[in-house]
């Protein structure tokens, strides 16, 4: 399928799980990716992969907390592909425990990275975007920015801020024909969850009307979708990806 031929997606937190598998399905539908992760390493296998698709792509390095590192990614990113149409910001953390044994260091270290990391590298590239007058801004929230979890204080805020972000960006860039929207994803199969035992994950299926954890091709599906040209009169929305837990 072609629907994205001559477009360009930059995907952070693309090395593995579910942004690896975003990059697979834009590549997929026809897009060059430009791959993003913390360090170049990181990138070698979802670039062999996308490139095995016939499309190009480039690897990244960008610490998206670091305003200086994410700057310069813009200015590489740019200059290698060009432009931008698509803008995924996967790059997300944990760090899991109880408020009352929660560190600020915890605290901090995923609102840096969650919240903070989606207002640098979108503002990286909005003049761009915006001179364009064209373009696909995707974040990737959780459900847990939506109902909350015990133990996930400090993630649960900054998903919650992503949601906040995404649709008041979506009014900013509205005119410019740039649309902002979310993916809030649900208890997906990725390297954590495969930590849980049987006994976990079918305790955490039966809260699931669909009783099943998803995948991160369900994510990425849904990311394919705000992506498509055909999507341009959809802006501000936050979609789950969840198995009916959040409704």
């Amino acid at each position: 399928m072609s629907q994205l031929n001559n477009q360009i997606a930059l995907v952070t937190g693309a090395g593995r799980g579910i942004g690896q598998a975003i990059a697979l399905r834009l590549a997929a539908a026809g897009a060059d990716v430009v791959v993003v992760d913390l360090k170049p390493e990181f990138c070698t296998e979802t670039v062999a992969k996308v490139q095995a698709l016939g499309r190009k792509a480039w690897a990244l390095a960008a610490n998206v907390a670091d305003a200086a590192s994410v700057d310069a990614l813009a200015e590489q990113a740019l200059a290698a592909a060009g432009r931008i149409d698509i803008l995924v910001n996967n790059a997300g953390i944990t760090r899991d425990t109880l408020l009352m044994r929660m560190s600020e260091a915890d605290w901090d270290a995923v609102l840096d990275i969650n919240l903070k990391g989606t207002f640098l590298v979108t503002k990286a590239f909005t003049r761009s975007f915006l001179k364009q007058r064209a373009g696909r801004i995707i974040n990737i929230a959780s459900v847990i920015g939506l109902m909350g979890n015990a133990g996930q204080c400090n993630y649960g805020a900054s998903k919650a801020g992503v949601i906040g972000f995404t649709k008041s960006a979506a009014r900013e860039f509205a005119s410019r024909g740039v649309t902002v929207n979310a993916i809030a994803p649900g208890f997906i199969q990725t390297a954590m969850t495969e930590k849980l035992t049987p006994e976990q994950k079918d305790a955490i299926a039966k809260k699931i009307p669909l009783t099943a954890l998803g995948t991160a091709d369900d994510v990425a599906n849904a990311v394919w979708f705000f992506a498509l040209p055909s999507s341009g009169y959809i802006t501000g929305q936050v979609l789950a990806v969840d198995g009916g837990m959040a409704m």
